[in-house]
């Protein structure tokens, strides 16, 4: 098959002896296909801004870990003379989701942010819940796209949860231990190397307990004394929760990415 597309940042790979064009997006952009283009169909990989992690809420009370943005990897049918509009979701700000990621038909939802000031936020993967006792809200994930974040310790003193990933729910709280780690993202080898992306944030600490890790894929850790860690960037990982207190904002999400590939010899 000839080279028919072009946007992005084209390479080319070869995989199991078969020759592959790759366009990876890292921002938005557009996929232009030729008008004498003859595909069966592209592989492609979506993935959606992540979720800020929660700012600081109180004393005592660490603030939950943003949610991975949502993950999707598939095939899809292209028509020829046609140019895409892609879209790659930025990560969400301290205690804001982030944003969708999008291909033709194809949208990635941005991640739910970590509780904090607001609850936690569903999304592609959910938000952690804060560690507040009357506000154990726990961000929910898309199904085929992410997990849940995790649920606060009920019983003083309460530990935050982490966000959700693209493989696995947040964790939750550990009583007098540390608050929850962010989920674990999903490998993809769409651009012939396996990347782990969509991973959750890890939950904020307070004076008597430890924060969260972030999830493998990008997540952010929980802030241990200050802002939460940022989640890695083009990964759509989660930002990790702030340390307690008023004056502790999150991590924001890590943005999101899209890469499309078709076989040309």
């Amino acid at each position: 098959m000839q080279s028919v597309l072009s946007g992005g940042i084209e390479s080319y790979v070869s995989v199991s002896g078969v020759f592959y064009k790759v366009h990876q997006f890292t921002s938005t952009g557009t996929l232009s296909v030729s008008p004498s283009a003859f595909l069966g169909s592209v592989e492609y990989l979506v993935v959606a801004g992540g979720g800020g992690g929660g700012n600081g809420v109180n004393l005592f009370w660490g603030p939950g870990g943003g949610g991975a943005g949502g993950m999707l990897e598939s095939t899809q049918s292209l028509t020829a003379g046609t140019s895409y509009t892609v879209t790659v979701g930025g990560g969400g700000a301290s205690n804001t989701s982030g944003s969708d990621s999008v291909f033709g038909s194809i949208t990635a939802t941005g991640g739910g942010r970590g509780g904090g000031t607001n609850a936690a936020a569903n999304g592609g993967s959910g938000g952690g819940a804060n560690a507040t006792p009357s506000a154990n809200t726990v961000g929910t994930g898309v199904s085929g796209q992410g997990f849940a974040g995790g649920s606060n310790t009920q019983g003083s003193p309460y530990r935050a949860g982490g966000g959700g990933g693209a493989s696995a729910v947040g964790t939750n709280g550990a009583s007098q231990a540390t608050s929850g780690n962010g989920g674990a993202g999903l490998a993809s080898s769409i651009t012939g190397t396996s990347v782990t992306y969509a991973g959750g944030g890890g939950g904020g600490a307070s004076v008597s307990a430890g924060a969260g890790t972030g999830g493998t894929g990008g997540g952010g850790a929980g802030s241990g004394s200050g802002v939460g860690t940022a989640g890695t960037t083009n990964t759509g990982g989660g930002g990790g929760g702030g340390y307690e207190g008023t004056s502790s904002a999150g991590g924001a999400g890590g943005s999101g990415i899209v890469i499309i590939r078709y076989p040309i010899g």
